[in-house]
């Protein structure tokens, strides 16, 4: 009861069921490294770390910070850190072997990390975990990540698992759409999957030959995050919150160059073209309008928006495309604001607010999760909040 006398309303109570084998999200949860870099400290530190002493890239990443609207960051790049390699601050080294030594035991561990944490939410013994899905494009082993993630979780030995390598952006919501199509085709299956990045295989000293270097010091963080997903939930030991309605995937052909990623000595390097917002501006209607007629649904603004923040061009001209309210993509926007881009996480972390909004206020039924990357391709999914 409120205050008042009252009756106190309980969202609890008027909670809407899945629809029977449909896949839900039955737990989240994320983690970070320790380092935590506010956006105003980010460029004197990184110059410093660096020694680079060309005023005019310094005074053009200042206005990238600002204009990415970016306010905080995790980072596994440490001070510590280039004191041990100090070859990583150096142009031109071939440094790839030292970056994989830091990254790779780094993603590991954030990647433990939010599984446990999703896992505790979730409530069930880890032997109840039947498959896992493992996104990252910041590691490089064989065996991937998903089997070190699986023996220190002590999951089964028999556990299913998949190991999704260099999809960038997308990849979280790629992630989604193959635990979706797990659990679905494996009834009583409980899918974990996982996301995990770092930065440290693209860091190396700003370079004017290298502007997109910029774009990634200015925008992108780094993070891990998880979530259960299965069907049919346990009446009173799974709580869902969100059901995964329907899964497109899609690549925009003569596209391949707009997202450009390569390996070398140096580590990751990466070129983005400047057309990369219009692409997705010019294709994006069409796209949504074909996930969203699987539920009769016609108009953008009766739903819920979870869309990776690449960027806040990206979300400015999604928003405009589609005539969206301002409200539509605070989540995203907070997202970003708080985390920066953390590449295949992000759309998690988005999630995570959402369902906050969303129980606090109740709301739309159905949604959208969206993300861009390499291709272009876009991933996106139905969603129905439960």
């Amino acid at each position: 009861m409120e205050r008042n006398g009252a009756p106190k309303h309980d969202v609890a109570l008027a909670r809407r069921l899945p629809m029977p084998g449909k896949a839900t999200v039955l737990a989240m949860g994320k983690a970070f490294p320790s380092q935590l870099i506010p956006q105003e400290c980010l460029v004197e530190g990184y110059f410093r770390d660096t020694k680079c002493q060309d005023l005019a890239i310094k005074e053009k990443l200042e206005r990238l910070c600002k204009t990415t609207t970016v306010k905080t960051r995790y980072t596994v790049m440490s001070k510590e850190i280039l004191e041990k390699y100090p070859e990583l601050a150096t142009e031109g080294s071939p440094t790839i072997k030292q970056k994989l030594e830091i990254a790779n035991p780094a993603v590991l561990q954030m990647a433990m990390e939010a599984s446990l944490a999703c896992i505790e939410e979730w409530g069930r013994p880890v032997g109840d975990i039947t498959h896992i899905v493992y996104v990252s494009s910041s590691e490089i082993r064989l065996p991937g990540g998903d089997l070190y993630l699986a023996s220190q979780l002590g999951l089964r030995s028999d556990v299913g698992r998949i190991m999704l390598y260099f999809l960038g952006c997308y990849g979280g919501v790629t992630g989604l759409r193959v635990a979706k199509d797990i659990a679905e085709n494996n009834p009583g299956s409980r899918v974990l999957l996982t996301t995990s990045e770092t930065t440290i295989l693209g860091f190396r000293p700003p370079n004017k030959e290298r502007p997109y270097d910029l774009v990634g010091a200015a925008l992108f963080g780094d993070g891990a995050a998880a979530v259960i997903v299965g069907t049919d939930p346990i009446p009173g030991k799974e709580c869902p919150f969100m059901e995964l309605n329907h899964a497109v995937q899609q690549f925009l052909p003569g596209t391949q160059n707009v997202i450009d990623g390569r390996l070398s000595e140096e580590g990751i390097n990466f070129k983005l073209g400047r057309d990369l917002p219009a692409k997705i501006e010019e294709n994006i209607e069409e796209f949504c309008k074909k996930l969203m007629e699987k539920a009769g649904l016609v108009e953008f603004n009766d739903l819920f928006w979870a869309v990776h923040p690449g960027g806040p061009a990206i979300l400015n001209r999604l928003e405009s495309t589609l005539k969206l309210r301002s409200e539509k993509l605070e989540c995203s926007r907070r997202a970003l604001m708080d985390y920066g881009n953390v590449s295949s996480n992000t759309i998690f972390y988005v999630m995570e607010y959402m369902r906050e909004a969303l129980k606090r206020k109740g709301g739309e039924e159905w949604g959208l999760a969206l993300a861009f990357g390499p291709g272009i391709t876009f991933e996106g999914i139905l969603m129905r909040s439960l």
